[in-house]
Order: C-alpha cells, then structure tokens, then sequence
C-alpha cells in the first residue's frame, strides 16, 4: 500500500508583525506531538508569511494616483487598494468585469497583485505578498531542519484563479528544499510510449493538496505537513521556475 499523509497543524495562533514562523510551527509540533521526518515538506500559507514580515499597508496612508482614481471607477474598486495593487505590479494584464489581472514584482501573473484584505483583521489593512518567498521558505526551512535534524522541504502558498476554470486553487509562489518541477520527458508509459512533454507541476500539486486541510479562511489551520511524496531536493530552488516563460504564454 501507498499512502500520502496531510497532517495540519491547529494550534498556530493568529500571526502578529515580527514573530517568527519556523518557532511558531516548532511550538506547534511539539504541542500536537507531531514528529517531522524525513522528507516532510512543510506548507505555509502565504498570508502568516506576510503578516510576520510586515508585508501589511494601511490604506489610510495610501495616496491614490489619478490613473488608480480612473481603474477603480471603472471597476468599482476601492480606488487605495487599486493603488496598491498598481504598486505592487510589474504590469497590467487584463482588466475587466471587476477584475484587475496583473504580473508581480516577483513574475506571478494573478488578480489584484496578490493583494488581500481577508485574515488581516482590520478592514483599513491588506497583505501584500512577502518580498522574496523562496528567500522566507529557504529562512524557515533551514531553521527547522536545524533544531529537528530533519531533511525537509518548505513551500509558500497562495491561491490562485486559472484561465478558462472556474474557482480558485492553491499555488506556490515560495519553495526551499524541493524542485517544483517534476519532468516526466522522456520516461515511458504503461504502454511504452514515450512522454515527451509531460512536465509536472508538483510543488502547486502539494499546494493544492494543503488546502484541502487549510481551506480558504486558512488562519485556522496556515500550516499544513505532506508526508509520503517524492521529489527532487534542490538546494537552489526557486518557485519562479513555474513562471510561464512570456514567448510560451498563450493567454497574453
């Protein structure tokens, strides 16, 4: 028998500016009595990760541009959360139907920038993403793997739309520890043929996994463990390796 474990953890308080995650999910460990292994890989939503790093704005000291004042009439959008999501973006890729479809500074094609009000606790505040996520899961991981001896991997997640589907799934936009990609080229099927394409993207697969247990409303349960998996460590992982190169993109 083969099995996959998804083991959340529970008992991770609400998230404050300044605390540090890794001593969060310790605490956490030891208090549920879970024991890491090797080859855990630890997944961490987004929104802990960005609350701890100060990624917060307070839209009351946000001033808004005309061309934000303009976006956000003709979407019916908070005019100071379109600013911050103009600021956080490299570009506008769609617009349309209330929607503001934007590449990051860091690559990721998404809505509104990553920029959240949910789980922030104040209605005047949002979350932006972490500056650098593969940066906090590579701080994260290496401080669990030293206090536990454990050879684990550590992934940063957020949800995500996707063109043509409706609803939203889990993503990485961090990783440490583990390749994100899984390239099935070259191996053959049941029947001996060939794959010559088949590229898995497995550290959104583990993503999408880990909401299973985090759901939506995710400050419950923002750490997820998945034990059982198979990957490639890398030591030098990026989840920018994910990005659909632009000569690639379809959907632009």
């Amino acid at each position: 028998m083969k099995e996959i474990r998804i083991i959340g953890l529970t008992t991770i308080p609400i998230v404050r500016m300044g605390d540090d995650i890794a001593e969060l999910i310790l605490d956490a460990l030891n208090r549920e009595n879970v024991a890491l292994c090797d080859g855990d890989v630890i997944l961490i939503a987004q929104s802990i990760v960005s609350k701890a790093e100060g990624a917060i704005i307070d839209l009351q000291n946000v001033k808004v541009s005309p061309f934000a004042r303009r976006i956000a009439e003709r979407l019916n959008k908070d005019p100071r959360i379109v600013e911050v999501i103009l600021q956080e973006s490299n570009e506008i890729v769609r617009m349309g139907q209330g929607h503001i479809i934007t590449e990051t500074k860091h690559g990721f094609v998404c809505a509104n920038s990553g920029v959240d009000r949910s789980n922030v606790g104040n209605k005047e505040k949002v979350t932006t993403l972490p500056k650098d996520p593969d940066l906090s899961a590579q701080r994260i991981r290496e401080k669990i793997m030293k206090k536990t001896r454990k050879k684990i991997a550590v992934i940063i997640t957020d949800t995500t739309g996707r063109p043509l589907r409706v609803g939203v799934i889990g993503s990485a936009i961090g990783v440490a520890g583990i390749d994100p990609l899984l390239d099935k080229r070259g191996s053959e099927d049941l029947f001996g043929y060939k794959l010559r394409a088949t590229i898995i993207a497995l550290a959104d697969e583990l993503a999408s996994a880990a909401m299973l247990m985090m759901g939506e409303a995710n400050e419950r349960i923002p750490v997820v463990i998945i034990r059982g998996v198979n990957y490639k460590v890398d030591e030098n992982a990026s989840a920018k390796k994910l990005i659909m190169p632009r000569e690639k993109d379809l959907f632009r």
